[in-house]
This record gives structure tokens, sequence and C-alpha cells, in this order.
């Protein structure tokens, strides 16, 4: 309770603080600070669902989570975690809340037309980055690498185009995220604490951001790649190892091509990898497939004339020709943080607490006693380990500048490997009822930009 209490009050603190600086000048740049969003008290169409969706999950999500087979488990998640993103979204309804999320100025849906010829397309995507460049891409689009654009124009080519189809295609994908986290968990940490976090996985107040949110579909091609990669490293036979480590390769190289921040990931992946710690001769079998499912995505968009390097650099340099150039570092180096508390919910908070609290007192004994590879592993540790390692992912994002302010929509994929803390937290429906309460508060007092 005073871990979670002690977040609300930081988010309280940057709150203030962030009033206080606007009234002197606008250098946030945002509405409601630390949050991107205006003040809007309002109910919608998404309303009762949400309650349903949040009572039905404190209610039974604890017990179901402990009983369902382990596959009907993931699917229930993805369900669950879709629905929760879907309500909470149609509390600004489905224009405003769905179809319009994706096709302002700012983001993808904006340039479609301008991807008839991919091949030339790519060739000269590091010429329109800059402001001030001919015919400069937008915000979201200068910002990330070409396969996040891409992934809406060819869903556009399939039939599925506009902003309805964008914003389904990331909830829906989004929320699979859930059960890839759980995925990871249990390969690492052992069922037990997979189940335990499942429903706050479902119920993360990262839904409101998720829905519609193309970060939302990062965060899950991100996660599926962690996951299989653990696959990799625990599967029974060497057929399934291959086929987990060439699947995890190419998601993580996609990864690398839908956002530059998210080349993190390596942080969270050498994490799994030292946790499962796989033998030598299985490493060395399945390992070569992570390679070559790995260089898919660099090499065809190297091959097609686009330099991801030179366009990280002209990307830090039209970072800071928008509103990163005014943004005081000082200020959001810890708003920063303070989002993430919204983002991951109290729960989380008081999760963390715990999880501070296994790493000092287990980790020295373990270390002493060197047991690490042991036969019967700390469990507990191992979850604990796996959510430091997102931590210190998320730390050097906020730490590097690159992600003054909105990181709600940002750390995404960071923040929802931080919810498995939860599985150490008693009295799950009090703690659920805490996140949901958040979520819809949120949800319903503000109107956020995703």
């Amino acid at each position: 309770m005073y871990a979670a209490a002690a977040g609300a009050l930081l988010f309280l603190a940057a709150a203030l603080t962030g009033v206080w600086i606007k009234s002197d000048e606008d250098v946030l740049r945002v509405h409601f600070p630390p949050l991107y969003a205006h003040w809007l008290p309002h109910l919608g169409p998404g309303t009762p669902a949400a309650l349903i969706v949040a009572a039905a999950t404190v209610a039974y999500g604890p017990s179901l989570a402990a009983r369902l087979p382990w596959h009907r488990l993931l699917w229930a998640s993805w369900a669950g975690s879709a629905a929760w993103i879907f309500s909470l979204a149609l509390i600004d309804g489905w224009h405003r809340g769905i179809a319009r999320r994706l096709t302002t100025k700012y983001e993808y849906l904006q340039v479609i037309d301008r991807f008839n010829d991919i091949p030339g397309t790519l060739r000269g995507f590091t010429g329109h980055i800059l402001v001030g460049s001919p015919d400069h891409w937008p915000a979201h689009v200068a910002g990330h690498p070409p396969a996040a654009p891409l992934t809406f124009v060819l869903l556009d080519r399939i039939g599925l185009g506009g902003g309805a189809w964008a914003g389904v295609w990331c909830i829906t994908v989004g929320a699979a995220a859930c059960a890839a986290v759980l995925v990871t968990v249990r390969a690492v940490a052992g069922e037990g604490h997979a189940r335990r976090a499942a429903p706050f996985l479902v119920l993360a107040p990262a839904a409101v951001w998720m829905g519609a949110s193309a970060d939302g579909y990062f965060t899950a091609v991100a996660a599926w790649a962690v996951a299989l990669f653990a696959l990799a490293g625990t599967a029974r036979t060497p057929s399934r190892r291959r086929a987990a480590a060439l699947g995890s390769g190419l998601l993580f190289g996609l990864t690398c091509y839908l956002s530059y921040g998210l080349t993190l990931f390596a942080l969270i992946g050498a994490g799994v990898l030292l946790l499962v710690r796989p033998k030598a001769r299985d490493l060395a079998s399945w390992l070569p497939c992570w390679i070559a499912g790995f260089a898919v995505f660099p090499l065809l968009f190297t091959l097609s004339g686009f330099n991801w390097w030179e366009a990280y650099h002209l990307l830090v340099e039209r970072y800071y020709q928008g509103a990163a150039g005014i943004r005081p570092y000082g200020y959001w180096v810890w708003a920063n943080l303070a989002c993430t508390v919204l983002l991951v919910g109290l729960a989380t908070v008081a999760g963390l607490r715990r999880a501070g609290g296994v790493l000092l007192t287990r980790l020295p004994r373990r270390l002493r006693e060197r047991q690490l590879r042991d036969r019967r592993p700390d469990f507990t540790l191992r979850l604990v380990l796996l959510v430091a390692a997102a931590a210190l992912a998320l730390l050097a994002a906020d730490l590097s500048g690159m992600s003054k302010a909105e990181t709600e929509r940002i750390w995404l994929p960071f923040a929802i490997w931080l919810l498995p803390a939860c599985a150490l937290l008693p009295r799950p429906r009090t703690w659920l009822a805490a996140q949901a309460t958040v979520a819809v508060l949120v949800n319903h007092l503000l109107l956020t930009g995703w």
C-alpha cells in the first residue's frame, strides 16, 4: 500500500509541476501534463462494456486462470484483453475512439498513396525525414522505420484500407501481447506464476493506449519475438526449438524495422537467454536458425535501398526539430516514470516493490551458493529477473532523452513486461479492482491522444 501510494504521489507531483511550468511558458507541449491528453469527462457506448469486462475479470479471472487448461487460458487471455481494449476505446465512440485514431495528420494512413511504388519509396525514404526536406513525412512515419507504414500499406492492398480496419488490426494484434508474455513467464518462471499474472495482463490499464495505437501492434510483435525465443531455449524436441528460433528471429528482425527504440528489446532477450540457460549443444542447434530468421528483414530492406543507420541519425535530428527541441529533459526524465504509473497501474507498482525485495534478499544468496543452475530453480527469483530486464530497458529509454512525453504510448512494449510482478501480490481481486479503476477513470475523465 505504501508503494502504491508513492506511485500515486509521483503522478500527482508530475501533474502539479507540469501545471506550474505551463503557467509560465508552454514548453511541455501537452495539455494535461504529464499525459498527452485533454481534460474531458465523458461517457460513451463502451462504458457499460468496460464495466462488465472489468467486473467479470475481477470476479472470475483469478479462478479461471487457476483451472483452465493452459492452451485455453492463452486463448481466453487474448480474447479478454481484446474485449478490454475495445470496450475502453469505445468509451470515446467508434469514430473518435477507433476509426479516426490512425488518420490524423501525424499518422501512417496519411502516406498510403506515396507507397504506390514500394521499392522506389524505400530507396528515397530517408530523403523525406527532416523537416524542410521535400514532402517531409508526417511525425510518426518519420519517427519509425518503413515496416511501420508498410504494414498499413499492405492492409490497404488486400482490401482492409481506412482507419477502421487499421484500428481493428492494431487492437486485435496488440491484445495478443498478453498471451506472449504468459508464454514467456511460463517458460522462464513456471506455470504457477504465469497463471497468477494472467488476469493482471488482461485487465492492464495500458489498454487505454493500446486502442487504437500502432504501438499496440508493435508491442505484440516484440512480445512474441521474446516468447518464441524463450520457447527455443526450453522446447523438448530439436525440431520445435529450431522452429521457435526461426520465428523469434523473424519477429526480432521485424521489430527493429517497426521502431528504432525497440532495439532495446535485446536487453529483455538477453535476460531470457540468461534465465533459461540452454545447454551449449542445444544452443548450437537452434541459434543458426535464429540468426537466419533475424537476417531476413534487414536484408530485404537493405537490398531495397533503405539504410537503417542513416535513417536513425536523421530521426534524431528530426526529433529535435519538433516539440522535443523545447521539452525540458529535467522534467520529463522523471515525469515519464509518473506516466508509467498510470500505464501499468498501482498494483504493478506494489508488485515491483515486492519484486525489489526478492531481488535484494534472494539474488545475493543464490549467487553465493552458486545455485542459479540448480535442478530446483527459484522460479520467483526468475520472474523478478525477467521483470528487472524489462525495467532496465525502460530506464535506458528514459535516460536516452529520446522519449520526452507521450511515453504512455511509446513505452507500451516495455511496460507490459512489468505487469507479471503482480503475480507476487496477495488478494488479487482487490488489486485487480484497483487496476480497473485506474483505466476506467482515465478513459472517462480524459480524452487521450491515443
